[in-house]
């Protein structure tokens, strides 16, 4: 799990009890670049570019160690909030192995024609969950659904969900709907 702007993995130690899921192992990963207490993903705001090229290469790293040490890609969900949910769809959509699924919490995608263009026959295989919030301050709304609907129109399995939120978790109805997709990525539920 990739935290959000000033955050750190202190503000995820909750997600595996709300999660409920035994068998799963947690990763709460910290941002490189010390913000105001926290820690951030890339700087923001200004040329964000630099900044998340060199997470991204810093998350295949992680990604490649994991696999080295016997924890396979398809059995790996990366997940990110915010700053966080960009890196993990920037990184998630460009590792060349299939994973397990990618969760997208109130964030939005980088370059997005690029990304796009960049698809590889292994992107397409991703399965990704997006979910945002309708009353989100920080990140629009309607930007965000646009931007599904781009990936989902260039072939990539996507499924998104709207809350009533702003920029933060809406309680056990969206869990519940993390929970699901996790757990339909390791034991291949039906969608």
């Amino acid at each position: 799990m990739l935290h959000g702007l000033g955050d750190s993995p202190e503000g995820w130690r909750w997600l595996p009890g709300a999660l409920n899921l035994p068998w799963l192992n947690y990763l709460l990963v910290n941002a490189p670049d010390e913000y105001y207490g926290g820690h951030s993903w890339f700087d923001y705001p200004g040329n964000i570019a630099p900044g998340i090229q060199r997470s991204r290469k810093l998350l295949f790293e992680l990604l490649d160690d994991l696999r080295a040490k016997n924890f396979p890609a398809d059995q790996i969900t990366l997940g990110g909030f915010s700053q966080g949910c960009l890196m993990a769809i920037e990184t998630g959509l460009r590792y060349p192995h299939r994973l397990a699924g990618i969760v997208g919490i109130s964030g939005w995608v980088f370059e997005i024609e690029n990304l796009i263009r960049d698809f590889t026959p292994v992107t397409k295989q991703q399965r990704l969950l997006a979910t945002h919030g309708h009353f989100d301050p920080i990140i629009p709304f309607d930007k965000v659904r646009e931007q599904i609907q781009m990936l989902k129109t260039a072939g990539l399995n996507v499924q998104w969900h709207e809350f009533p939120k702003e920029h933060a978790i809406h309680g056990e109805e969206e869990i519940a709907v993390i929970r699901e997709f996790i757990r339909a990525g390791y034991f291949g539920k039906a969608e």
